[in-house]
């Protein structure tokens, strides 16, 4: 698969599942431009910008031809399917993400504009439904976007192990 991994890239993920970390990764090997939609979302104050104003964003860098792009935001995936080339469904279990949640408290990260100090229950929460929710309309998603390349990873190994072999 290297070289031939895509130049639209979306991840996508439940919290805490290390989207923002393998972006990251892809980011430096690759050379793609980098976009978090957690910071296209939100301001540091905690508020964010109106669904209309996101949405402009997101079909703004959509319409470049390279890029990678994480974040969930059900909302959009069908949008960001049809404009990908590439989708990489990070499909791990809750313990995992949960796990993944409490290790980035209290530390500065360049994918979201503030640093998260305490546990978050409707987070949580979100995490704990998501495979219930969020997970069946990705696979409908993949399912209906034959043509995509379509990486999914059940483990953190797994993900790595790919990674390392780029």
């Amino acid at each position: 698969m290297k070289n031939n991994i895509g130049n639209r890239i979306i991840i996508l993920g439940c919290p805490g599942s290390g989207k923002s970390t393998l972006s990251k990764q892809l980011h430096k090997i690759t050379g793609l431009p980098l976009y978090h939609l957690d910071n296209i979302w939100w301001k540091k104050d905690r508020s964010h910008i109106s669904r209309d104003d996101f949405d402009s964003k997101l079909l703004s860098i959509m319409k470049n031809d390279r890029w990678v792009i994480d974040g969930d935001y059900s909302r959009t995936y069908e949008i960001r399917f049809i404009h990908c080339d590439t989708v990489i469904f990070l499909d791990y279990n809750v313990d995992i993400c949960i796990k993944g949640i409490k290790e980035r408290l209290s530390t500065e990260r360049s994918d979201i504009p503030w640093i998260e100090d305490r546990l978050d229950k409707d987070l949580i929460e979100k995490v704990n439904n998501y495979h219930k929710n969020n997970r069946v309309m990705i696979y409908n998603l993949i399912e209906k976007y034959k043509d995509k390349q379509i990486l999914t990873f059940s483990s953190r190994n797994e993900t790595d192990e790919w990674i390392s072999n780029l």
